[in-house]
């Protein structure tokens, strides 16, 4: 397939980030099993096309589940250049992920969910810090970590 048709493809399904009224989704979206994949696969996709706004893609945030699925960034990456659907994407993570039981996987995402600020590493509680400030809306509490992100997309 060309770089045209696949453009094309990703023009039907990737977000556009740049003006604040589409955002990836949620990081409690599974794509392939996982939290946080959805929402990595969302802005890779933006990235890809130039729309990705204020958003960062390979972040942090990304690599919690990176790390986790022992994925390479850069191959995910190519296959989403491809136009790849999410189910496309999923069974390419299912095949190129570490191969876990379901249930720590389960465990996992669970964990993720429910992490608070305390639990992240120092590095990222402290950019946290700013960042809680300058995103979620005045008077709403941050009780878990991920509700950073839907607070300030509006979700929750």
């Amino acid at each position: 397939m060309s770089t045209q048709e696949n453009r094309t493809k990703l023009k039907l399904i990737a977000p556009d980030l740049r003006d604040g009224k589409e955002f990836p989704r949620s990081p409690r979206a599974k794509l392939g099993g996982y939290v946080l994949a959805a929402r990595a696969v969302d802005k890779i996709r933006a990235d890809i096309l130039g729309q990705i706004g204020d958003y960062d893609t390979n972040c942090p945030l990304d690599k919690i589940w990176l790390e986790f699925a022992e994925i390479d960034y850069s191959a995910l990456r190519a296959v989403v250049e491809t136009g790849a659907s999410d189910e496309e994407v999923a069974a390419w993570i299912d095949k190129n992920a570490r191969q876990r039981p379901r249930q720590e996987i389960v465990v996992w995402n669970n964990r993720q969910r429910d992490a608070r600020l305390s639990d992240l590493p120092p590095e990222l509680q402290e950019k946290m810090e700013d960042y809680i400030e300058e995103v979620v809306p005045r008077n709403r509490i941050v009780y878990r970590f991920f509700d950073i992100y839907d607070l300030e997309e509006e979700r929750l």
